[in-house]
């Protein structure tokens, strides 16, 4: 691999900058025939909480004008059949792994994260306390002063894995809750995750997703997720550095750019695995021809480097 592209996440070592983003691969074996885990930064799995869900009912995914609506609602094998049936193929990953938690309360969190970290193929956690088509999930997302006892707590039962906490769009002030992530010991920042919003069918006049509302991801999102991470970026890690992940709508190296440009320190794909799930290989390979063409020594001197006006 290209070592200008190699990068160090929270301590955690990856070949390239590109992840999957949560959601999007299961657990790793769906994509393993399609998509070279020797060739990718990191992969994150899909949400997995204390107790199996069988998430919203359906209809749970509508495609919509340049991104996809979904309210899967954090459907998923849980606690004690993930670590039964789906970490025997991430043991065998041949690039690191961070586990997505979700749950309803601080005590499912704490619990999930505090056995997931004793397995040692497991290089972290990905807090997902932003999911915004299940009743509970914007909960911990949304107040910061919560945000802060929960990161503490998951933080606090960690002695090995790394903390990265996924947040949510959907908040007046997206730099309080990364500052509140951080004093409670999150290590590294996932930004963004979906925004809420509605698809009608106009013929029958209902709502086209069961659960009525549903998270906003793909291209649509790309202009505000870029927002977010600059502003976090900032007004909170120029002075309290940890690593951002930025997310929303990536499908090209150029777009990976932009966010390292805006601030982040890596990037994760989404969406755009429905439609080529060889992306993430694509932008690593391109990324490398951009760093040439741009005389960039590595990936990291692209980091928060936005020329502002004066």
């Amino acid at each position: 691999m290209d070592a200008r592209l190699a990068t160090n996440l929270a301590g955690v070592q990856l070949r390239t900058p590109i992840l999957t983003a949560s959601g999007t691969c299961g657990y790793g074996s769906e994509y393993a025939d399609v998509l070279d885990y020797h060739r990718l930064g990191a992969f994150v799995t899909k949400s997995v909480t204390l107790r199996e869900r069988a998430g919203n009912a359906p209809e749970r995914l509508v495609e919509v004008s340049a991104g996809l609506l979904n309210a899967i609602g954090l459907a998923n094998v849980g606690l004690e059949r993930f670590r039964a049936e789906k970490l025997p193929f991430l043991r065998e990953m041949p690039c690191p792994v961070f586990v997505n938690v979700a749950g309803h309360s601080l005590g499912d969190y704490v619990e999930v994260a505090g056995t997931l970290d004793e397995e040692d193929c497991i290089a972290g956690i990905e807090l997902n306390v932003s999911c915004p088509n299940v009743a509970d999930g914007l909960m911990f997302g949304t107040d910061p002063e919560l945000l802060r006892q929960l990161t503490q707590a998951v933080r606090g039962v960690m002695r090995r894995g790394r903390l990265i906490v996924k947040l949510s769009p959907n908040v007046t002030d997206i730099a309080e809750m990364a500052r509140a992530a951080i004093e409670g010991g999150a290590q590294a920042l996932s930004l963004i995750n979906t925004y809420v919003g509605l698809s009608i069918d106009a013929t029958t006049r209902r709502p086209h997703l069961a659960n009525v509302t549903g998270g906003l991801s793909g291209p649509a999102i790309k202009p505000l997720a870029l927002y977010n991470v600059h502003r976090v970026y900032r007004d909170v890690i120029k002075q309290q550095p940890i690593p951002i992940i930025g997310l929303g709508g990536i499908e090209t190296a150029t777009d990976a750019v932009e966010f390292f440009l805006a601030g982040a320190s890596a990037v994760a794909v989404g969406t755009a695995l429905f439609i080529d799930p060889r992306i993430p290989v694509r932008i690593a390979d391109d990324l490398a021809r951009y760093l040439g063409d741009h005389s960039v020594a590595h990936v990291s001197d692209l980091t928060g480097k936005l020329i502002l006006p004066d």
